[in-house]
């Protein structure tokens, strides 16, 4: 009998977010819930996925300019652009072996959207 391979794991950290976007001709303002979820294979030596205090940090400082704004006055169409620019952001503060899996933003209705790196 081989040895089996390592477990996958998988951690996320949750962060509020209030943004407008323009739909049409009307806007939008949307309450979010944007998770940020990181994996490897297996545990590092601390027994974690990736250290949560880093990866909050990285977050925080990706949203903080996004609070309460416009998302056309920094350059984003809408939601979906607004999770692909937090992918970008957020993959580099993931050390290897563990990366980056998903980043997704869940409205007040529960309806989830979600961009896989």
């Amino acid at each position: 009998m081989g040895i089996p391979p390592p477990l996958h794991f998988e951690a996320a950290v949750t962060r509020p977010l209030s943004v407008v976007f323009r739909t049409g001709e009307g806007w939008e303002g949307h309450d979010y819930t944007v998770e940020v979820v990181a994996a490897r294979q297996g545990l590092d030596s601390f027994d974690v996925v990736v250290d949560f205090r880093e990866l909050e940090a990285a977050l925080d400082r990706s949203l903080a300019p996004l609070q309460g704004r416009l998302l056309s006055d920094l350059g984003l169409e809408g939601p979906l652009a607004l999770a692909q620019r937090l992918l970008a952001e957020l993959a580099p503060f993931i050390p290897a072996p563990a990366r980056l899996k998903e980043v997704a933003l869940t409205d007040g209705r529960g309806r989830r959207m979600v961009v896989i790196a």
